[in-house]
């Protein structure tokens, strides 16, 4: 359930990101969702990190999870101070480069239409990060375009399965041994 509750606020996220990407939402506007959903991040991570039943892969999802946090964060930090974005662009590259063993792996494990659709989550997400590197640390003239890469990833791995997760169209629970 903690992974449908986090999706769909990704989802909200992402979408408002694109938006304001393409210049639909204000530049100090997108800083509140960016520090809640941050917020509900860092949340479940600890959780996960911390809390009964922690365990090496509960900890990884923390950690990863924690990419996320940490990125909507900046994001907000970005709004509200004079600075041009290179920091979390580099940032950016270095979850984008994460993504790579984190989806291979993930891929390579599947047994389960969810567990190849999570897979190539950890692929768009990768890309994501990179058009954002390119954008803020390379400066490249793609704000549109990653606006709308932006959005449609908000509705394609963030919303929508959240909210068949929360809804409970998918049971993650691991299937009993037979």
């Amino acid at each position: 359930m903690l992974l449908g509750l986090v999706l769909f606020y990704v989802g909200a996220v992402l979408f408002l990101n694109g938006l304001w990407l393409i210049g639909r939402v204000g530049d100090r506007e997108i800083a509140i969702i960016n520090i809640f959903v941050g917020s509900l991040t860092l949340l479940v991570s600890l959780f996960l990190a911390f809390g009964p039943g922690a365990d090496a892969t509960s900890i990884k999802a923390a950690a990863l999870t924690l990419l996320f946090s940490f990125t909507y964060f900046w994001v907000a930090y970005n709004r509200f101070h004079d600075v041009d974005g290179r920091g979390l662009g580099w940032y950016c590259l270095f979850v984008a480069i994460t993504t790579v063993p984190v989806a291979i792996e993930t891929l390579a494990s599947a047994q389960t239409t969810w567990d190849i659709w999570f897979g190539l989550n950890w692929v768009a997400w990768g890309g994501l990060w990179l058009m954002f590197f390119m954008l803020l640390a390379l400066g490249k003239p793609i704000a549109k375009a990653t606006g709308h890469v932006t959005w449609i990833q908000a509705i394609l791995t963030g919303w929508l399965p959240g909210y068949l997760l929360l809804s409970g169209f998918f049971d993650l629970a691991p299937a009993a041994a037979s």
